[in-house]
């Protein structure tokens, strides 16, 4: 699978915290101090101009830093954009782009959404927004957020350009709220199995999968493979909800202890509509906080295996303070300790930047101190200090190497081609999956990628090319079909999907 970027993963696990709200708290509103006494003798006496509230921004986070890495403010200009991921939903127009030859293509139309309604289709360019030319101009996918996404009601005029029509097509759409899905899929894999893979835990995620399985049910499952791959975290009540569902009641889910904080608590109830359901859960490096109090509290209580590698390693709580101005600090208030009373908060490191790139520089652990060695409900050994560590371990391996196959999904090239691709094959009325073949579709691919860089060498080794061979089909078969083809495909060859069915 691909890697992410250092930064990508280190701004994920920052928002990946486990959100409280303790109020107004009048020490934040507080005008005496040493620092707030720094802060205007500069404002006052400074030779140089200052911008104050840029300067009150970074000494707030020079101070935070020196806590820990999950610790963070967050100014107001950006703490829309967090809280719209957080609880669900943003207001805009409804569809998913690329950026393809400094062009805004739709990939598809958000289903319900206005631009669904109206008929723009995947394919579809949009060439203006409000007059303002936006092909060829170098425009960024955050330029294109700030044009379409807007207040709820407000309208907005595109033009658009399609395949096949000489003029272009003027669109006049009037924004509406937005849902952003935390569960990617829920579908049936083979043999009574049901697959649900979550990207984060926020307000809507247990809602989201509960509707899913509710739907597998009624399809036939038996047993589930819970994918948090990847899955940063986010609210520590949602992940409580999830838990619940698998465990019987009275069961130890979690608890929460800090030094101005009370031992707090959370046991599963009678309500679960899963306790008799097997369950395998998928965790990897990119699986924290929220991920793992799941995946601990499963393994603690016996309740299913854990396949995958050892998650992040995130065991604090972070509150939500709100300042005045409308930022907000979120400051780690708590740890938690999963049922056998471990914390799995790894070291912090040297600094930040360790901190984040440890899970790449990781080794495999050979031993462990016996104040870290604790035992489940029935008397299994785990281990604490540094993330949850799988029953079953899938080893990273060490030749196998996706930079080209990253180079061209940065550069664009795999959605470009795919979005070609499956136009070409709605020519031909294309009806399942299984008529597109591989091996003829990473054919001609190559000649496509000749074609944009004749300096360009495709070399996939024999591994590589599996996985993005079927990366192409799959990305192609979304554009055909929907999201259930997409994650149906890739989990054909998805080496830890096809472990847990094989663990079943």
């Amino acid at each position: 699978m691909k890697k992410l970027q250092p930064l990508i993963y280190a701004l994920l696990i920052c928002s990946g915290i486990l959100i409280g709200n303790i109020g107004n708290n009048p020490s934040t509103t507080n005008e005496e101090g040493k620092i707030n006494a720094i802060l205007n003798l500069i404002d006052n006496h400074y030779v140089d101009t200052l911008n104050t509230s840029d300067f009150e921004d970074k000494t707030i986070n020079a101070i935070l830093n020196e806590l820990d890495p999950h610790s963070a403010y967050i100014p107001v200009k950006k703490y829309q954009a967090v809280e719209e991921d957080m609880q669900g939903s943003f207001s805009g127009i409804g569809v998913q782009f690329n950026i393809i030859d400094d062009s805004i293509v739709v990939v598809s139309a958000i289903s319900g959404g206005p631009s669904e309604k109206l008929g723009i289709q995947s394919g579809d360019r949009i060439i203006s927004v409000e007059k303002e030319d936006v092909a060829s101009t170098g425009i960024k996918n955050e330029g294109v957020i700030k044009l379409l996404r807007g207040e709820k009601g407000s309208i907005v005029n595109i033009n658009i350009k399609r395949r096949g029509q000489l003029e272009l097509m003027p669109f006049a759409i009037t924004r509406d709220d937005i849902p952003l899905y935390s569960v990617d899929v829920g579908i049936m894999l083979q043999d009574h199995i049901g697959y649900v893979k979550i990207n984060r835990f926020a307000a809507t995620t247990y809602e989201e999968m509960m509707e899913k399985v509710n739907f597998l049910q009624q399809a036939g499952m038996q047993k589930l493979i819970l994918d948090l791959r990847g899955n940063p975290g986010g609210y520590l009540h949602i992940a409580n909800q999830m838990c619940d569902e698998f465990l019987k009641d009275g069961e130890l889910i979690v608890f929460t202890e800090g030094r101005n904080r009370p031992k707090e608590e959370t046991f599963a109830t009678k309500n679960g509509r899963l306790e008799n359901i097997k369950v395998i859960v998928l965790i990897d490096e990119g699986s924290a906080s929220a991920s793992e109090i799941v995946s601990g509290a499963l393994q603690d209580n016996d309740r299913g295996k854990i396949i995958g590698r050892r998650s992040f390693g995130k065991g604090l709580v972070q509150e939500q303070i709100p300042l005045q101005d409308g930022s907000v600090i979120r400051l780690t208030t708590q740890r938690y300790y999963t049922p056998s009373g471990r914390c799995i908060q790894k070291d912090y490191g040297k600094n930040e930047k360790d901190y984040y790139l440890e899970q790449y520089t990781r080794k495999a652990k050979t031993s462990q101190p016996d104040s870290l060695i604790y035992t489940t409900k029935n008397g299994k050994t785990v281990y604490g200090g540094g993330g949850i560590t799988p029953d079953i371990i899938i080893e990273r391996d060490s030749t196998v190497n996706y930079l080209q196959i990253n180079k061209m999904i940065s550069k664009g090239w795999l959605n470009e081609f795919c979005l070609k691709q499956s136009e070409q094959l709605k020519k031909k009325n294309i009806q399942s999956h299984t008529e597109i073949d591989k091996a003829i579709i990473y054919a001609q691919y190559k000649e496509f990628v000749n074609e944009k860089d004749k300096n360009f060498k495709l070399k996939l080794g024999s591994t590589e090319l599996k996985y993005f061979s079927n990366l192409l089909k799959a990305t192609t078969c979304r554009n055909l079909w929907d999201n259930d083809i997409y994650y149906s495909v890739l989990s054909a060859e998805d080496e830890f999907i096809q472990r847990a069915i094989n663990e079943f």
